[in-house]
Order: C-alpha cells, then sequence, then structure tokens
C-alpha cells in the first residue's frame, strides 16, 4: 500500500519550502539580477536572469533587410540584443551559449547561421565629446578597438602587404601613454568597409555589421556646436560601410531617433526601419507581462506584480504592450535585497530628462496647461509624429517635441495610429511622477516670484484663518495644472496636490516643514513647527473625488486624529497645534481646521 505522509512531514515539507523561498530571496539558489550588463556572454554565463529574446534572430533573418535600423529610448535592451546577435553570428562563438534558449529549437538556422560569420561589432554610447577634435579621436578608439580584435590579420596569408597596411592604419596609436587613438578623417570614414573587406578576404565569407547607438555622435555634436561636421562623418562612414558594400552580409543599427535620410542615410535604398509604430519585432526591446510575470514567480515576488504593472508597464510598441526592461531590473533587485518596497523613478533617474524639461518648459508657449492636464491625468492627445527628424531641428518646433518625447519615451502610443496621426498618453506612474516633478518646478519659480502671496498665506495658516487660506491656496492653484477623476490612482493625485503646498510652504525659511515623517501611528502629510511662537500644524492633503469637498475634509481630519499625527508637535513643546484637512479637486480646493 502506498505511504501518504503524516502531518508531521507535511509539517515539515512545509516549513522547508519556506526556508528555501526566504533564501532564495537573500541571494541563495536564485539568478542575480542584471543591473547595467549589457553583455549577452556574461548574463548567461555568470548566472544572471535573462530574458530570452533569442527569438529576434529568426524574425530578423525572416524579415530579411539588408541594413536594419532599431529605434528605441534609452534603457529598453538595445545594447544587450546587438550583443546577443555578435555572439550568435560570430566565428568562433561558444555555440553551448545558446544552449535551452528560443533560437537553439530552430535547427536548420542554427546549422547556417550559428557562428558562422565574421562580425563588426562596434558602440557609439561612448562617443559624447565636447569638441569635434575630440570626438574624431573617441570614434577612432572605438574603430581602432574592435580592429585589434582581429589581430590575426597581421599574419593572413590571403592579405598582401598593401591590405596588411590598411589594417595597421586601423591600430596605429598616436601616443602610447594616453592611449588616444587618432586617424584622418578619410580613415575613419572608410574604416568599417576597410575591415568588412580584410575580414571578408580572411575568411572567404561576407561580414556582418552592428552599429549600438549610431546617433549618440549626433546627439552630442549637437549640444556642443559641431553637428554638421559630424553629420558628415557619420554619413560618410555609414555610406562607405552599409551602400553598395559587396562585402556585406547584412547590418543591424540602433539608436534613439530615426536620424532623416536626407540627413545621414542618403541615398541608402536598403535601409529597413523597424520603429516604435511598427509591428515587427515589435516585442524584443522590452519586456512583455508574461515575461514580467515569469520573473517576479521565480523571483518569489507575485505578489507585487500589480504595483509593478502600475509603475512600469504601459508602454506600446506597435501591437505589443511591454515594460521598461531598466525599471523591472532595478525594481526586482531593490525588491529582493532591500527593506525599501517603495517603487522608485530607475529609468528617470538614469538621464537628465532634458527632453521633458524642454517640453514642460513651454507651457503657455505652444503647450496648453488643457493638453498637460489630459495626459497627467491619464488621458490622451492626438498629435501627428514625424519619425525622421534631425537632432539640430529637435526644438525648433512644438510639433518637433511631440515627437521627441514620443521617440525617447515620455510619451507612448494609445491605440492604434492613422497614418502619423498618434494619440499619445504617459505610460505609467514612474513618468507620470517625472511630468509632476517639472510641473510642480514650474509653479514653484511662479510661487517666487509673488512673496507678498506666500507670507499672506502662511500668516493665515498660523492664524488658524481658515476662509482666507482656502482663497489664497485657490489662488496659488490656479497657476498650474489640474487633476481631476480619472483612471489615475488617488495617491497620485493627492500626491500632486500634496507638493503643490510644499512648494509654497518651503520659501518660509523661518518655519520647519516636514513632510511624509512617523508621527503617532502613521505618516503624516506636512508638519510645520513655528519655534519662536511654539505653534504647531499638521496638514492632511486629499483629493475630492466628484467634487466631494465635505467628505475628503472630514476624512483628512478624521485620519490626524486617528492615527495621532499630533504626538510628535506635542513632544516638541508646542503649546497650540492646529490641525488642517484641505481638500483639492481641478482648480478648487476646502480647508477645515480643528484646533488642540
Amino acid at each position: 500500500m502506498p505511504q501518504y505522509p503524516t502531518d508531521a512531514v507535511r509539517s515539515n515539507i512545509r516549513i522547508c519550502r519556506q526556508v528555501c523561498r526566504k533564501a532564495e530571496v537573500k541571494g541563495v539558489g536564485r539568478k542575480k539580477m542584471p543591473i547595467g550588463i549589457d553583455d549577452f556572454r556574461e548574463i548567461v554565463t555568470q548566472d544572471f536572469y535573462y530574458v530570452d529574446k533569442t527569438e529576434m534572430i529568426k524574425d530578423l533573418l525572416d524579415n530579411w533587410g539588408k541594413v536594419n535600423l532599431f529605434t528605441r529610448p534609452r534603457r529598453f535592451g538595445k545594447s544587450l540584443n546587438m550583443s546577443m546577435l555578435k555572439c550568435f553570428f560570430e566565428i568562433g562563438t561558444d555555440r553551448k551559449l545558446f544552449d535551452g534558449l528560443a533560437v537553439s529549437r530552430e535547427t536548420k538556422l542554427c546549422e547556417e547561421y550559428l557562428g558562422q560569420y565574421p562580425v563588426i561589432s562596434i558602440s557609439l554610447k561612448t562617443a559624447h565629446a565636447n569638441s569635434y577634435e575630440r570626438a574624431m579621436s573617441e570614434l577612432g578608439t572605438i574603430i581602432g578597438k574592435e580592429a585589434l580584435r582581429f589581430h590575426f590579420l597581421l599574419e593572413s596569408p590571403r592579405l598582401n602587404e598593401e591590405e596588411k597596411e590598411l589594417y595597421r592604419q586601423l591600430i596605429r596609436f598616436d601616443g602610447i601613454n594616453q592611449g588616444i587613438f587618432s586617424f584622418p578623417e578619410a580613415v575613419v570614414t572608410s574604416s568599417l568597409n576597410t575591415l568588412s573587406m580584410l575580414l571578408r578576404k580572411h575568411y572567404d565569407q561576407k561580414v556582418i555589421i552592428l552599429i549600438d547607438e549610431y546617433d549618440v555622435p549626433l546627439a552630442k555634436a549637437n549640444e556642443h556646436g559641431y553637428y554638421r561636421q559630424m553629420v558628415d562623418i557619420i554619413r560618410s562612414m555609414l555610406d562607405a560601410a552599409l551602400k553598395g558594400n559587396e562585402n556585406l552580409h547584412f547590418a543591424v543599427l540602433t539608436g534613439c531617433l530615426r536620424v532623416a535620410k536626407e540627413s545621414i542615410f542618403t541615398g541608402l535604398n536598403n535601409l529597413k526601419m523597424y520603429t516604435p509604430l511598427d509591428a515587427r519585432c515589435d516585442e524584443y526591446f522590452g519586456f512583455t507581462d508574461q515575461e514580467v510575470r515569469k520573473m517576479l514567480d521565480e523571483c518569489d515576488l507575485t505578489e507585487y506584480y500589480e504595483i509593478t504593472k502600475k509603475w512600469y508597464d504601459g508602454y506600446r510598441i506597435a501591437s505589443a504592450n511591454v515594460y521598461n526592461p531598466w525599471d523591472v531590473i532595478n525594481w526586482c533587485d531593490q525588491l529582493l535585497t532591500s527593506s525599501d518596497k517603495t517603487p522608485k523613478s530607475f529609468w528617470a533617474n538614469s538621464s537628465g530628462n532634458e527632453e521633458l524639461r524642454r517640453f514642460i518648459g513651454r507651457l503657455g508657449d505652444g503647450v496648453t496647461k488643457a493638453q498637460l492636464e489630459r495626459l497627467i491625468c491619464g488621458e490622451t492627445v492626438q498629435k501627428k509624429i514625424e519619425e525622421q527628424l534631425t537632432y539640430d531641428r529637435l526644438y525648433a518646433s512644438i510639433d518637433n517635441m511631440w515627437s521627441l518625447l514620443f521617440a525617447t519615451g515620455y510619451l507612448t502610443q494609445s491605440g492604434a495610429s492613422v497614418g502619423n496621426l498618434v494619440r499619445l498618453t504617459i505610460p505609467n506612474e514612474e513618468v507620470r511622477s517625472i511630468y509632476s516633478e517639472f510641473i510642480l518646478r514650474l509653479f514653484e519659480t511662479e510661487v517666487a516670484k509673488d512673496g507678498e502671496a506666500v507670507e499672506t498665506l502662511c500668516r493665515a495658516l498660523k492664524n488658524g484663518d481658515v476662509p482666507e487660506v482656502e482663497r489664497l491656496l485657490t489662488g496659488f492653484m490656479d497657476k498650474t495644472v489640474s487633476i481631476r477623476d480619472t483612471a489615475v490612482r488617488k495617491e497620485f493625485k493627492e500626491s500632486f496636490y500634496h507638493g503643490i503646498l510644499l512648494g509654497i510652504l518651503f520659501f518660509k525659511d523661518d518655519w520647519s516643514v516636514d513632510s511624509n515623517r512617523e508621527s503617532g501611528e502613521g505618516y503624516y502629510d506636512i508638519s510645520i513647527e513655528i519655534e519662536n511662537e511654539s505653534i504647531g500644524i499638521i496638514i492632511e492633503v486629499k483629493y475630492a473625488e466628484h467634487e466631494k469637498f465635505g467628505e475628503a475634509c472630514a476624512e483628512a481630519l478624521e485620519q490626524i486624529e486617528d492615527h495621532d499625527y499630533a504626538a510628535e508637535l506635542r513632544r516638541d513643546d508646542m503649546q497650540t497645534i492646529l490641525k488642517y484637512g484641505i481638500a483639492c479637486y481641478k482648480k478648487k480646493c476646502r480647508v477645515v481646521m480643528r484646533r488642540e
């Protein structure tokens, strides 16, 4: 007869499973999160978590294009996918790298392509010099280091001395101690073409060229005033490598923007585009919902699915809905290694957000408050999207800026597009919080111009003058965008109005203003101590859904009392304590006060 486990055994099994899950969360028996690692080989061999995107190889070959350009926002996995392509195609690759991955099921494809081609792979993401001369040196360094990988060409019996001398030009140093490559312009522009010719002759096999972040040198050149010179160099280099190059099998480029064809890709008729509006290969940059669910499940983080989706999902690439991969990886790492379970703006904090700063700065000059209000509230605006831009014209018109925000991930597509008319929306809570931050900064700038009104409001708060607080706060709210009843979560709406109030109060230098600190049995919104007068103020901000101001104010005061938010003020010997409940809706507010 079969032996069934006793209750004691079942209990031990449950305990063992719990211990194993806890051990995995602490880092035992689970894969590491590959933060900032875009080397495919390192990820799959060093036990990092890898979201399998190798099906891209089959789709890329099935949708054959001689030259393929993928444009996606920053931190969306472009560099990792390029590293994956290099590892797959390159002669001498370790075929075991792809064992168990999706592409390994394509037996015929692997026999024909896996490890069968010489590959030239460069990334231009480090070409960000502040002068043309330095930029040329950086390009030389990038190309020279890639050429050094093929040092065997100097001994190749298939190359003559003239060809070997061409190779020496690519690896020649100018100043060994400085480690800086210095090339004439003609060598730079012909470098990829020359290297592909030498490799083709050595291997008797056409070459695959991979160029990651092709447009970074153009962006930096535009910032520092040598854009036209850099356009000429990049155009000449790409023309020589990609146009009529008999040694080229195919090429893949990635970038953030599709730079106008007449600017860079002049006469390149074999270019196939994969933009965020193109359905081909739409799931390979970013994580799908299924991939995120699997990652959370394998990391024993399933309970965080809903908040992960709210904060980091929402990007639409043609017909695919994807998460920001940089965010998901950093978020999972935080959940696994830190006691802090509050979502962060990982993607936003990885750059200066210059595009959005300039856009918000155009409020009233081409950007209306109504448009921003609709976006902040989770609604859409319909705009004409120009996918072919030039860096020197990005901020020339508000239409270009809408297109730029779409290309860089600050806005995404909502529903199907009609030609180049696209319904745009903010993708998720993280990006919405970035908009909110910039709007509040702009609001603070406006508040700073009206010091007298700030003083009057603060005096009314201190004196418990409720009608005056309500009147003045309403006046301040009229200076910025408003939030209304939408699908956007209530906490965001309350945080936005909370930020408005803080933006006013922080100008009162002689007041001690704290926000979201623990006191009593919870975390208050705002606490103020006026030490020289022994006055303490507690403020709780609520969003008055459907204009139910009375209910929202009552809820705010009840929360202050129930959680005893005034406890810290009492400990600090505040003799007078004022408790404010403030309810906001659009640009209206209601204020109630209770004195302790």
